[in-house]
């Protein structure tokens, strides 16, 4: 046979949510808590920046972004930047030997 429930027990609430930051790391100074972001609803922008070193991004932002979304596609962009900097960069081909001269005939005759 099974025992019977308890009556004492109260229904649990609600749980709490915890809120999200707003704050983080920059990337290029790496101050904690320096980046802040800024969601404007009706625009429909969200502007980050930082306090230090004066670094800046804006994205498009809608009703369900959240401001670690827009942190994210910073590091994203800033990634790709950094990418697309070190591609069109090409290195200079440097060898120890001098370059051979062409031969335009030969001296034998």
């Amino acid at each position: 046979m099974g025992k019977r429930k308890k009556s004492s027990r109260k229904p649990a609430g609600p749980r709490r949510k915890e809120p999200l930051e707003t704050n983080f790391t920059c990337l290029f100074c790496h101050h904690d808590r320096s980046v802040s972001v800024r969601i404007d609803r009706k625009e429909g922008v969200a502007q980050l920046f930082c306090k230090v070193c004066d670094q800046r991004y804006q994205s498009k932002a809608n009703h369900l972004t959240e401001p670690i979304d827009i942190y994210s596609e910073w590091i994203d962009a800033a990634d790709a930047a950094e990418k697309e900097a070190s591609s069109t960069r090409r290195p200079v081909a440097s060898s120890s030997r001098p370059a051979r001269a062409p031969s335009v005939g030969s001296d034998d005759d």
